[in-house]
């Protein structure tokens, strides 16, 4: 047999240009005989999974009969407990090798993704993103309530006692939102104002922050979602304390429109990610009948495609705050901009029902 002659073929170390060693003879030719055995018992499922994967790889699915079809994951499972075997039993190298790229080919078209990157994404934006949100159910209530809480809580405990100002607001020593600024000072803030660093940093400062915000609202949900609770307490509640200080010069609408053309697509993209993390603790904490691995993973994958259409929000926030903001000059146009955008939103989460099929 080919595999027994070039098995004997082969030059031991240390035994060249002398005689051959009756024992090394038999126990190459043993191993080859056991290698050429176990190929012939199972060759025959090889060639098969192997024609069928080809196939499959080439793009012919529709060539394939039903019957390969469902053979295919057998197949799989069959030949990769011969690449087992064949490791365990220390087989010849090709055979190892062959089976070794065999099981890989075929686990791709067993378990790999069925579509491309595009395709991907536009299912996930023809309904598998709103989906998911939908599928947040009960965690949005519970995240949009401790928002507006932590929104009044930070204007009650700065209206009780003006020094938790700086301990909420993040602005710096030179900022002029400062409790005691004139009404004058704190509206040249927010008009006219498109040219001046301090504007375009403080900005900036908002996006970086609420995008980390963001992002640890999700991380965090392991710990029974208490952690992503907290941050959104933490982060409205500087909301609150810059409605107090404007609202105290009479400057609440402005400041509203201001932080409209882009706040209403960040704190919604926050509001997702909190709750998204919330519902992988709530998974945890409370699984049901199902095991809790099971629930964390069906949730975790709900939450993942959420936290993507989190990002693209958090993009759309910052084009819309680094350019629309900057060009809208008045209360009336950011107020319209600011909540058209929140409805084309709410709309497109909660009044497209398009079943998207499977995302991945």
């Amino acid at each position: 047999m080919a595999v027994i002659d070039s098995l004997k073929a082969i030059r031991i170390p240390g035994l060249s240009g002398h005689a051959a060693n009756p024992e090394h003879d038999s126990a190459i030719a043993a191993a080859a005989l056991r290698s050429d055995r176990f190929r012939q018992a199972r060759e025959g499922d090889w060639q098969r999974l192997e024609r069928i994967v080809a196939q499959l790889e080439a793009g012919r699915l529709r060539s394939l009969s039903d019957e390969d079809l469902l053979a295919l994951p057998v197949l799989y499972r069959t030949v990769a407990s011969s690449l087992s075997v064949a490791r365990e039993t220390s087989l010849d190298a090709a055979t190892l090798a062959y089976l070794e790229a065999l099981v890989q080919r075929a686990w791709f078209q067993v378990y790999g993704p069925r579509q491309t990157l595009g395709t991907w994404f536009v299912r996930f934006l023809g309904g598998g993103w709103p989906a998911a949100v939908r599928g947040l159910g009960i965690d949005l209530a519970i995240a949009f309530a401790v928002m507006v809480a932590g929104t009044i809580v930070g204007w009650l405990l700065v209206a009780s006692d003006v020094s938790w100002y700086g301990a909420l607001f993040p602005g710096g020593g030179e900022d002029p939102r400062v409790p005691g600024a004139s009404r004058e000072v704190l509206q040249q803030t927010l008009f006219g104002a498109q040219g001046q660093s301090g504007l375009g940093a403080f900005a900036a400062y908002l996006f970086s922050h609420n995008a980390q915000i963001a992002i640890l609202a999700f991380a965090l949900g392991f710990a029974f979602g208490v952690p992503s609770l907290l941050l959104l307490v933490q982060n409205t509640a500087t909301l609150g304390a810059m409605l107090w200080l404007f609202h105290s010069q009479g400057l609440t609408v402005e400041l509203i429109g201001w932080l409209s053309v882009h706040g209403t697509t960040e704190l919604f993209a926050i509001l997702l990610a909190g709750a998204a993390g919330l519902h992988i603790g709530r998974a945890i904490a409370f699984p049901g009948e199902r095991a809790v691995l099971d629930a964390v993973a069906e949730a975790g994958r709900r939450a993942a495609v959420v936290m993507a259409g989190v990002v693209l929000m958090l993009l759309v926030a910052g084009l819309l705050e680094g350019f629309a903001r900057q060009l809208i000059d008045d209360t009336a146009g950011r107020l319209v901009l600011g909540w058209s955008v929140f409805a084309l939103w709410c709309s497109y989460f909660f009044a497209f029902r398009r079943n998207p099929g499977r995302l991945a």
